[in-house]
């Protein structure tokens, strides 16, 4: 990369970086309040449910072939017909009535709030006796049928459907919504207009595509930014203002490197920060040439399963 190319993905904010990716002009491109001591759920032998995950958006695909919908900052919940889990396959201990008037038949979707209601949502659902108060805030978005024939399009249609003949019995069942942009303008347009209403990103999802566990082609999810998990092995102490304190988190990723992530951090994390040993979100702009994330950026401490 030339120096003249660095300087422009540095200056670019996020948002215009990913739109400015997308159109080619890069290169390689009321809720209760939770109560503080909610308590992770137990862990269930349980093998983790097979999901569709998503792979990076490039700019060498046609969004005209895909879905699009907003990606949700939400929890992922799998419905297996009988019981709600977490992706690593925990059981997610919600209320009686939130899940006995769900369909007898698998469904894929997240658990969700609101815009930026992670942290409260995350407070929720982790608690071993579920609040009704605080469930009756939350929804169910549903955007896929796991096992079910047919291309997305087809999923879409029966997703639909089935939550539309369940809203007098579960009002809390959603369908994500997914929309249709004819080209990387539009595209653009839309992922600019979702961040600047607080929102995180995109997913896109092939038309024709069947439905097929793991990691593959037809699930795309569009960001500003990346994000990734990385595990905490010190605290780094603070300097000046931040005396006394935590200036930094250094962490180490699933391949064994390790960095250090001070951006993000509130005076309330340098306080308390997480734990040696817990697992961290952090979002970042690309990977430098050593492969190390450039500007890492502290996001959450991961407490869901």
């Amino acid at each position: 990369m030339s120096q003249s190319e660095s300087l422009l993905r540095l200056r670019l904010r996020p948002c215009a970086f990913a739109v400015a990716l997308l159109l080619g002009l890069l290169p390689g491109a009321g809720v209760p309040a939770v109560a503080a001591d909610a308590v992770p759920v137990a862990p269930a032998a349980e093998d983790p449910p097979a999901l569709m995950l998503a792979q990076r958006w490039h700019d060498a695909l046609d969004p005209a072939d895909y879905w699009v919908s907003e990606k949700l900052d939400g929890v992922r919940a799998h419905w297996d017909g009988r019981r709600l889990r977490f992706r690593s396959g925990l059981a997610i201990p919600a209320p009686d009535w939130f899940v006995a008037a769900l369909p007898p038949r698998p469904l894929d979707g997240e658990l969700w709030l609101g815009r930026g209601r992670f942290e409260a949502l995350s407070g929720i659902v982790r608690r071993e006796s579920p609040v009704d108060a605080q469930w009756r805030s939350v929804r169910y978005m549903v955007f896929d049928l796991p096992g079910d024939p047919g291309t997305f399009t087809e999923r879409v249609q029966r997703i639909g459907a089935l939550v539309a003949g369940a809203q007098s019995r579960a009002p809390w069942l959603q369908a994500v919504r997914q929309f249709r942009v004819r080209d990387r303008v539009e595209l653009a347009q839309r992922l600019e207009m979702v961040v600047a209403g607080g929102g995180e990103g995109l997913m896109l999802h092939r038309a024709d595509a069947p439905w097929a566990p793991g990691r593959g082609e037809a699930l795309r999810k569009l960001t500003p930014w990346l994000d990734a998990e990385a595990r905490v092995v010190a605290h780094v102490p603070g300097k000046g203002r931040l005396a006394g304190m935590v200036g930094a988190l250094e962490v180490e990723r699933a391949d064994g490197r390790r960095f250090r992530i001070g951006s993000g951090l509130t005076d309330a994390d340098r306080r308390n920060p997480p734990r040696i040993g817990a697992e961290v979100t952090y979002r970042y702009r690309e990977l430098t040439g050593q492969g190390l994330p450039r500007f890492p950026r502290f996001l959450r401490e991961r407490t869901v399963p």
